[in-house]
């Protein structure tokens, strides 16, 4: 197959993964802020992808280490090709869609990672695998980051409302609480989350155009993104935040916990803390993880708050099985390109019917921005009824004095 059409292909496929990113990790900023009511569901979105744009901007060291360091290539004789990124791609894709539909807020960087790893033990052998790499900059990183975050987060909670606590100082009774202050306060550590979010994640697809381009032989090995390469990945990821991923706001803002805006305040701060960190420092952070473990510690922080573990074992379960579930994919993939032209084809033709499929499956059920938040929206209603309620309760009274 012509290189030329192999490695726009490529492109095509790694914009469109970029695509899916943005709309499965919208609710790592912007499901808590949603769930407290902080930020109107639309607004929210809207917010995240303008941020995820500017933060792509802002670094490439994650994009330096999926180009130069995951997989071997350059002077040891050992290349990638642009076939074998295509495989490694598709199974990123798939594994996202997948876990899209079921509303799990599974990790696309390991879901790139695990396509990639099994596209190349196939298309060129274990050795193409730079393991060290793989161990400090992705599994170390997948296995601490949650577990800090969400300690983080858990103190973090502890001391917001051990200090906004407000007791009588005459007879100690516990006066009303007031902590609208937080729900104000997220709208900022929502909008660093999405900007964090750009300057990790879309480094990703980044990396992956500019290995297919020195794959292809148009760019020196070593050499960091171009700026056309920033920008469109850059603006693929913002489209993709804007187009919401509720399924997965709707697991983060209310299917862990019951978050309320001190929580939130919380959880974001942590998720932020932890994904600036991870860019600055090359390592290509899975910020669902971050979220999800922050959303658990922030929810394990407030008294009388509990954590639906079924649920966060589900997700767990999603995490476990994501790198190894997409290398299969990526790995039969490769198997099919391995073939030629037609392999290709018939990659390109299963992959775009399984998502399609997966498209038309979701509107069976559909999430959206008007239910999305049913628990927040239903808190609302029961306040709205005791209102009027205690209204009537109070024009009774009056009435019969």
């Amino acid at each position: 197959m012509d290189i030329t059409f192999m490695v726009a292909l490529v492109i095509a496929l790694a914009l469109f993964f970029d695509f899916t990113n943005g709309f499965h990790d919208t609710a790592n900023a912007m499901a808590t802020p949603i769930a407290t009511g902080a930020i109107k569901p639309k607004t929210a979105v809207a917010l995240a992808a303008v941020l995820n744009l500017v933060g792509a901007f802002l670094s490439t060291e994650v994009a330096k280490t999926i180009s130069g360091g995951l997989i071997r290539e350059g002077s040891d004789g050992i290349h990638i090709t642009p076939d074998i990124i295509f495989a490694g791609l598709m199974g990123a894709v798939l594994w996202n869609m997948i876990t899209w539909l079921k509303g799990l807020p599974s990790s696309s960087s390991h879901a790139l990672f695990g396509g990639l790893i099994g596209a190349a033990v196939v298309g060129i052998g274990f050795h193409s695998i730079n393991f060290e790499t793989v161990l400090q900059k992705v599994i170390l990183p997948a296995v601490f980051a949650p577990l800090i975050a969400g300690l983080v987060a858990y103190i973090c909670t502890r001391l917001a409302y051990a200090l906004t606590s407000r007791h009588d100082p005459e007879t100690g009774d516990k006066l009303t609480q007031k902590r609208g202050g937080f729900r104000t306060g997220q709208i900022f550590t929502s909008s660093l989350v999405a900007l964090a979010h750009g300057t990790n994640d879309a480094q990703k697809t980044m990396g992956i155009i500019t290995l297919v381009l020195i794959a292809a032989g148009t760019q020196e090995p070593g050499s960091g993104p171009q700026f056309w390469v920033i920008a469109a990945c850059a603006f693929a990821i913002a489209i993709g935040t804007y187009a919401g991923g509720w399924r997965i706001i709707r697991t983060m803002g209310s299917g862990l916990t019951e978050v309320k805006p001190a929580q939130g305040f919380s959880a974001e701060t942590s998720t932020a803390s932890a994904i600036l960190a991870s860019s600055h420092l090359g390592f290509a952070l899975s910020t669902t993880q971050v979220a999800s473990g922050s959303v658990i510690g922030s929810g394990l922080g407030r008294k009388g708050t509990s954590v639906r573990w079924g649920t966060a074992g589900k997700i767990a379960l999603g995490w476990l099985f994501t790198l190894p579930a997409s290398a299969i994919v990526g790995a039969l993939t490769a198997l099919l390109v391995g073939i030629g032209v037609v392999g290709v084809i018939i990659a390109a033709v299963v992959g775009t019917a399984a998502v399609l499929f997966m498209f038309v499956a979701s509107r069976k059920s559909h999430v959206g921005h008007h239910n999305a938040v049913e628990v927040e929206e239903a808190h609302h209603a029961v306040r709205f009824r005791k209102k009027k309620k205690n209204q009537k309760t109070s024009k009774n009274e009056d009435a019969q004095r």
